[in-house]
């Protein structure tokens, strides 16, 4: 069948070592990062893992930092398996049902647990809720590994590794060898009782797009996993090594490109229907950029992997540039956009992509405080999406693609703009929705993407992971605990939904699932990481000072 990919048995060969338990190894831990710095890369190429003293962003997180030896012993556990926190908090009731449902989403494979479905709804439709997406899986996965339970996160990494060498074809074309699937299910057959995989690389996606989001999220993942077990063996797998190649030659191959940016279709990410986004969507950019510095952590730096850790360093430079340059917006910014001359020819224009200033949306006038920036949602010729994308932003921050003062500067824009972005519940994944004539021609009509619904500007529970991580590493976890606070009242007594709908998340949205894994799981990992932050390590990247430009803030489009 060329529409499925189905493993009937897995070949008869030796993975014991692929599944034994991990071991775990006597390192210092010392920050929260230890990525090696770009210049080290380019000039000498240091030892693995080795670690830079760098100063964190803020006094909590270096109070995190100190507490590196607590958090990430395997044998501890939080939630409801701990009656106190070490910290001496009672969880919260929610905590205890939000485990229980977490747990019944586990899918297993041959005894073995290896992911979590999308939802649990059993009052509608499965449609293909009830398979194991990698994106889904990611705040999962960060759940069980601060709990202590990382041998559910290696099964994944392995299992979904296993999926990338299947041959992958939409009607007669062939996908890239490194593309990771959108998701997968176990099949049972009580006649044979036998169990298989199918896999979706995107021929069963709406759209048939294939997911670019999976492989640098299975990266992430990666990395997170041998920082909180400090076990660097499953890593260094061959198998392991040769994945991270593949999906990193996906995004490195030299073409007509004249951008570092990656360059992408409609629905190829969390937001997975017709949006506007094709182009350079900055989640995918900031998923790019956080894949490769954790790929600079993992490779190993033998013939092959030396090559591929050179063109990253490169690209990073690159990328880090290009993204704090010309994504970036601000009151100055958007000033200067407002001011552009047109139709600029040489490399002295300073209206670089030639944006016209009339096209700038009415709303972003009052939308933008005079203290707090973002990145916008897309840059390309002629085109600037001014929209607020929440992932995207919320990853530039993690990743260090945000400047400290970038950062404070977003975590300054949500503050001021609270209502618009967080309302009743947390966190509007776009700003604002799109409606009418412009629904119409950028949605194609799509009735599940209708204003304040959806990917079109509806909450998400689930981003509140995110929002948490950002603002402990910012130092402002008074963002986070506001944010958990809302969520608090209504997502328990609402089943866990996938979304709410309206201006200020009042609605349970009009097709949401309930008991959407990611929902739970969002909400428990915000709790763990309010609770302890040095849970943020696995998850958070210090800046590379090498990769800071010698720049001021909002003056960067004319220096390029």
């Amino acid at each position: 069948m060329d529409s499925l990919s189905v493993l009937t048995e897995i070949e008869e060969c030796d993975f014991s070592k692929l599944t034994e338990r991990p071991r775990p190894l006597n390192i210092e831990r010392q920050r929260s990062c230890d990525e090696r710095s770009l210049n080290e890369l380019t000039v000498g190429f240091s030892p693995r893992f080795s670690v830079r003293n760098t100063d964190s962003s803020s006094s909590l997180f270096r109070m995190a930092e100190n507490l590196d030896g607590v958090v990430f012993s395997p044998g501890r556990r939080s939630g409801f398996t701990t009656p106190r926190s070490q910290f001496g908090f009672e969880p919260h009731p929610m905590v205890g049902e939000a485990w229980e449902a977490l747990r019944r989403s586990l899918v297993y494979f041959r005894g073995n647990a290896l992911g979590t479905i999308a939802a649990l709804d059993n009052s509608e439709e499965e449609l293909n809720y009830d398979q194991v997406f990698v994106r889904d899986f990611v705040p999962s996965a960060l759940a069980f590994l601060m709990n202590g339970e990382p041998d559910i996160v290696k099964n994944f990494l392995l299992k979904t590794l296993r999926l990338q060498s299947w041959e992958k074809k939409i009607d007669r074309f062939q996908l890239g060898e490194g593309v990771m699937p959108a998701s997968f299910k176990v099949l049972h057959d009580p006649v044979r009782n036998t169990e298989t995989l199918m896999a979706d690389f995107g021929e069963s996606a709406i759209g048939r797009v294939a997911p670019v989001d999976s492989g640098f999220w299975w990266i992430i993942l990666l990395r997170a996993y041998t920082k909180s077990t400090g076990d660097s063996s499953l890593a260094e797998l061959p198998e392991i090594q040769k994945g991270m190649r593949l999906i990193l030659s996906l995004c490195l191959s030299e073409g007509f490109d004249t951008f570092p940016t990656l360059l992408c279709a409609d629905g190829c990410s969390m937001i997975d229907r017709r949006m506007g986004v094709y182009g350079y969507p900055i989640e995918i950019q900031a998923l790019f950029f956080m894949a490769l510095r954790c790929a600079l952590v993992l490779l190993k730096q033998d013939d092959e992997g030396k090559e591929c850790v050179e063109r990253i360093a490169k690209r990073l430079h690159a990328l880090s540039y290009h993204m704090r340059s010309y994504f970036w917006l601000d009151l100055k910014q958007l000033n200067d956009i407002y001011r552009y001359k047109t139709e600029e020819y040489s490399h002295t224009a300073v209206n670089k992509f030639n944006v016209i200033p009339d096209s700038l949306p009415e709303w972003v006038f009052d939308f933008m405080p005079t203290k707090g920036g973002y990145f916008i949602g897309n840059v390309s010729p002629a085109r600037m999406d001014f929209r607020w994308f929440a992932l995207g932003n919320c990853i530039a921050i993690l990743s260090s693609l945000a400047t400290q003062e970038q950062s404070n500067a977003i975590m300054d824009l949500i503050e001021s703009r609270w209502d618009e972005l967080v309302g009743e519940m947390p966190l509007k994944v776009v700003y604002p929705a799109i409606e009418s004539h412009e629904w119409r021609i950028t949605t194609g009509c799509d009735p599940k993407n209708t204003r304040w619904s959806y990917h079109n500007g509806g909450s998400w529970p689930v981003l509140l992971w995110l929002l948490t991580a950002a603002s402990i590493k910012t130092g402002r976890p008074q963002i986070a605990r506001r944010a958990i606070d809302l969520a608090e009242v209504r997502l328990l007594k609402d089943s866990w939904p996938e979304y709410y709908d309206g201006k200020l998340g009042r609605y349970v949205g009009k097709q949401a699932r309930k008991f959407q894994t990611w929902s739970i799981a969002g909400y428990l990992v915000a709790k763990m990481m309010l609770e302890d932050p040095s849970h943020l390590g696995m998850i958070s990247l210090e800046e590379d000072k090498q990769l800071k430009p010698l720049l001021r803030r909002s003056h960067s489009w004319t220096n390029f």
